[in-house]
């Protein structure tokens, strides 16, 4: 094997180890100037750089006076960015214990510093302890992968899909155009199409939302649909306008907000324009998919008033 490459690979072995590399006494060791050892930390300072998988980068440490390897901060989550996204997780309660814990534990285990790592274990165990899973006690994750590549791919589907209200499960042949999450559940949106003779054509013009963990089986087929670029679904804008995960038609809704926070509102309805605002309250104005948002705002009391565009209760 040739010098140089015995002499990297030595210098390499040894600093992944921990050793501090000072270059006057490597220099001693390998018999060759500072200037060879110079170019050999530069080829292992590349190597970690150019590995996108690595979170490790060469540097020289001026207390130690040598090169040393650390995790590189900028491939790293920092305390506060792990935490919060494990507990976005765990507050979520989008998936069984079995599903939830090796996702936590991966997180932890590829994204933490060693520093850091038994800090936010400890943390993150507490949460885990007091962890509650969904009642619908479904595990899905295997095949949410086959599902998003559906949408990717433009690839019909076949669904029997467990209504809420009805013991039998129905069977569907959909076009699958997004996946969304809200309030503990992930769902599908897709056009329902027309007949198995014309999948092309969709029965609706808007999206039905199916929740995915009631998808009791599904079959991704061979066969394409197209979606016209000017009439492609867009899961922010959709986002927008649905909520409370109803499906249905676009409406404009009109109410009057008598409440504290205005913020609270406008947060809930991404689309929703301030009209009026006096001493009594803000008139605000949205759009939105579905009937959904009538159990809303029947929900809040006197502190709504409906303008226009909602629905009663017959």
């Amino acid at each position: 094997m040739d010098k140089k490459v015995e002499r990297i690979i030595n210098l390499y072995n040894r600093v992944v180890e921990g050793e501090v590399l000072v270059k006057a006494d490597e220099a001693a060791r390998f018999g060759v100037n500072e200037r060879s050892i110079q170019r050999d930390l530069e080829d292992i300072r590349a190597y970690f750089a150019s590995d996108s998988e690595s979170n490790r980068e060469l540097v020289y440490d001026r207390k130690k006076k040598g090169y040393v390897l650390v995790e590189n901060s900028k491939k790293m989550f920092t305390s506060g960015e792990i935490f919060t996204v494990c507990k976005i997780l765990l507050e979520s309660r989008s998936l069984t214990k079995e599903e939830m814990y090796p996702i936590i534990d991966k997180l932890l285990q590829c994204c933490v510093s060693h520093k850091n790592y038994k800090q936010i274990a400890e943390l993150i165990s507490n949460e885990k302890f007091h962890y509650l899973e969904p009642h619908h006690g479904r595990k899905f994750v295997d095949y949410m992968w086959d599902i998003s590549s559906a949408v990717y791919e433009h690839r019909l589907m076949r669904i029997r899909y467990q209504k809420l209200k009805e013991p039998d499960k129905v069977m569907r042949l959909i076009q699958p155009v997004g996946i969304m999450f809200s309030e503990y559940y992930f769902y599908l949106c897709a056009y329902i199409c027309a007949s198995e003779e014309t999948p092309d054509v969709v029965k609706h013009q808007f999206p039905t939302i199916y929740r995915v963990d009631r998808i009791a089986e599904y079959d991704v087929l061979d066969e394409y649909f197209r979606i016209p670029y000017s009439e492609r679904f867009q899961e922010g804008e959709f986002r927008k306008r649905i909520q409370f995960m109803f499906g249905g038609e676009l409406r404009t809704i009109r109410f009057k907000y008598k409440g504290i926070s205005i913020e609270s509102v406008l947060d809930r309805f991404p689309t929703a324009e301030i009209i009026e605002h006096d001493e009594t309250g803000w008139i605000i104005k949205a759009e939105v998919y579905g009937d959904g948002v009538d159990i809303w705002l029947r929900g809040q009391g006197n502190i709504i008033e409906v303008l226009d565009g909602g629905k009663n209760d017959g």
